[in-house]
């Protein structure tokens, strides 16, 4: 069966909890053929994979969102037919829109951008757009606004996609337009996995982005939400992974039939056995952050707490394990606050081997203002360290559990609350006895409810259903691969 996997941001070129997932998700299944779609902002990052890519991995497409070439001409100009402008103007009013017609014009017409978002067609359905629900606005400054909003859409459906048997998109926005796209044009299955609900992470960042302003953020919010109901409508399946994200994709419109949840999963065994602090380091409280050095991973509050914990317990030290490459501006904000602050014991490792850390830790920390169902706190749990983590998307429920009593692995904080996640790194700093009950406890529930074959298990019954539906043929797997 050939599968092809349609990514966003992630893999192969970001290290990161789903791109993780995704590797081991491939590699699970090495009798299948897989093929990545992959979109990414420009054409900079072109090849620079930061995985070395599965045997089975036949093919990568790349779409580059902020790569069109407005310039590009072609020999005459095109305009739409009546039903092609009428799904035009439906896509902007988001009045049943109709994605088919839409699909057949971008993927039929070689018209450029430039002529596209330039021409009368374009202007024209935005005048009756802005006719109806903004005539209030400046109509020069809309109708940018409105170019630089459908450009990434328009060049999407531009996409020449591979064939596949089954198209698994990683989450809804413009992959989830892809995978509606493929299923529309070539037929097969399409399964939409989301590690965090897409629209509602894209609503939080465009309410505090500065970029953006105004009326204008709503209407960035509702084209999300357009491509979001696309691609619930298409698909056969749509996972999440604990149930308050299956409420939150109701919410959004998704039929409750076809939700199901998947949690994630690790290989606990893995994570046994691991080397352990030398004698040196016997003296430290350490307390790890597995972590992508990000704004979403907000660092710096992280950073300034250790600062005011370790006032209190000096025997603190603070690892920062992840990659800093992809927001280098940030990460140098970050070392920048630890040498303002005067803050010692501060390591920024880089990206590592985890395993070799996670043993020498006394807990660990994760301070994100987003998260879906974090790998690096069940990780922790398989290494019997507790954790500390703010309040975002399953990690209350990790950490204190749903629907066991093994009782409490660590401690939850409000986001971006510098003086709780300073408190509770002193809780925790102070009291050696809690903290190896409360590591405990997190082995239990990994163990319990979140190991890696559970979640491979799952994936196997799902595409082995495809495949009979599919009339395809399905070798199943025996020895599982991670």
């Amino acid at each position: 069966m050939r599968i092809c996997i349609v990514a966003e941001g992630s893999y192969p070129y970001v290290v990161g909890g789903v791109s993780q997932w995704l590797h081991g998700l491939i590699c699970s299944f090495p009798q299948q053929e897989f093929v990545i779609l992959t979109i990414v902002a420009d054409r900079s990052l072109r090849g620079k994979y930061v995985y070395d890519l599965p045997k089975n991995v036949k093919e990568i497409h790349e779409l580059y969102l902020n790569d069109s070439d407005w310039g590009k001409r072609r020999r005459r100009k095109h305009r739409m037919n009546r039903k092609e402008f009428k799904a035009l103007r439906s896509l902007l009013l988001g009045q049943e829109v109709d994605w088919g017609s839409l699909i057949d014009y971008f993927q039929r017409t070689e018209i450029s951008m430039n002529d596209m978002l330039m021409g009368e067609d374009f202007l024209n359905a935005v005048r009756d757009y802005y006719k109806i629900n903004y005539s209030q606005m400046v109509f020069s400054d809309f109708l940018w606004m409105l170019r630089s909003i459908y450009l990434p859409l328009f060049t999407t459906l531009e996409m020449k996609i591979p064939k596949a048997d089954v198209y698994h998109c990683i989450c809804t926005g413009y992959a989830g337009v892809l995978g509606s796209m493929a299923k529309y044009l070539y037929g097969g299955k399409l399964i939409i996995s989301e590690h965090g609900i897409y629209t509602r992470e894209r609503e939080e960042e465009l309410i505090k982005a500065k970029w953006v302003q105004g009326i204008y953020k709503n209407i960035w919010i509702e084209q999300f939400q357009k491509m979001s109901t696309l691609a619930y409508d298409k698909a056969d399946m749509v996972t999440s992974l604990y149930e308050h994200a299956r409420e939150l994709q109701l919410e959004l419109g998704c039929p409750e039939e076809k939700t199901r949840i998947v949690s994630n999963g690790i290989p606990v065994e893995h994570f046994q056995n691991l080397p352990g602090k030398s004698e040196e380091e016997e003296e430290m409280i350490h307390i790890g952050a597995v972590l992508r050095v990000a704004p979403i991973k907000d660092v710096m509050s992280m950073i300034q707490a250790f600062g005011f914990a370790k006032e209190q317990v000096p025997s603190l030290k603070l690892w920062i394990m992840g990659s800093w490459e992809e927001e280098e501006e940030y990460a140098r904000d970050c070392f920048e606050l630890v040498r303002i602050m005067g803050i010692p014991d501060v390591e920024f490792t880089g990206r590592v081997d985890v395993k070799e850390y996670y043993g020498r830790m006394d807990m660990t920390i994760l301070s994100s203002i987003s998260e879906g169902q974090p790998l690096t706190i069940l990780e922790s749990f398989a290494a019997h360290k507790p954790v500390i983590a703010t309040d975002v998307g399953n990690c209350r429920g990790l950490i204190l559990g749903e629907k066991d009593d093994y009782g409490p692995a660590g401690i939850v904080v409000r986001i971006m609350h510098v003086e709780e996640l300073a408190q509770a790194m002193i809780y925790l700093a102070r009291d050696e006895e809690m903290r190896g009950q409360l590591g405990e406890n997190g082995y239990q529930r990994v163990v319990g409810g979140y190991q890696y074959s559970y979640m491979q298990k799952a994936y196997q019954k799902i595409y082995r259903d495809f495949a009979k539906e599919l009339q395809l043929d399905w070798e199943e797997v025996e020895t599982w691969q991670e």
